[in-house]
């Protein structure tokens, strides 16, 4: 399995760029709940560590979730590394479409964290770079499976929206957030079927009464 390398952040750094900020989203697929996205940023005296408990951290994907939740504690515990949450809710990703309502997410969480006059190297996830940002960007085709950065921010953005959505649950109970998180399960379309559309889900998507 592959393992994201750190060595895109080692080349941008010691080409003169203060710090490289990694930029995931998750919960594009879902029926409800928010877009949530994470960015994280991290500076030369990061890659001069060693962060043993970090080995094996990858995709937020390829995870189970004991070990999401074991690495985005340890990245929340270096000191070193700065990160921002943003979201999107249902309405927004409604009006905008749920690529924009990601896009402008991005925007707003890495905007929190430095701006065009910082010296930084934004890492984006995709093909794509972030409209409007104003910032320096390299969009990295499945960045989350190659670039470390891009991993951590996969990590800590899917740990955050699966404690949101198992809070949601309990507000909206019945339809089983805390089991599939919003995603687009058998069971979710069932509870769906059965009880109807709450203000988390995203009316435009196909399958929501």
């Amino acid at each position: 399995m592959r393992i994201p390398h750190k060595t895109l952040e080692r080349s941008l750094l010691s080409g003169g760029y203060r710090s490289v900020i990694g930029v995931d989203e998750v919960g594009m697929a879902c029926l409800a709940g928010p877009v949530t996205v994470c960015a994280v940023m991290l500076g030369p005296e990061f890659f001069r560590s060693r962060h043993d408990g970090l080995r094996g951290l990858r995709d937020s994907k390829l995870l189970r979730p004991h070990q999401r939740e074991a690495y985005a504690a340890e990245l929340k515990r270096e000191p070193s590394l700065r990160f921002c949450i943003a979201s999107a809710m249902p309405r927004t990703i409604d009006r905008l479409n749920i690529f924009w309502a990601a896009r402008l997410a991005m925007r707003r969480a890495v905007r929190r964290l430095a701006g065009p006059d910082d010296g930084c190297m934004v890492l984006v996830d995709g093909n794509l770079p972030v409209r409007g940002l104003g910032m320096e960007q390299l969009p990295v085709v499945k960045g989350d499976r190659k670039v470390f950065t891009i991993a951590c921010a996969s990590v800590i953005a899917k740990v955050h929206r699966d404690g949101l959505m198992t809070r949601y649950a309990r507000r909206y109970p019945g339809y089983g957030f805390e089991v599939h998180k919003g995603y687009p399960t058998r069971m979710h379309r069932e509870r769906l079927a059965a009880l109807g559309a709450t203000e988390l889900h995203r009316r435009t998507f196909s399958g929501i009464i």
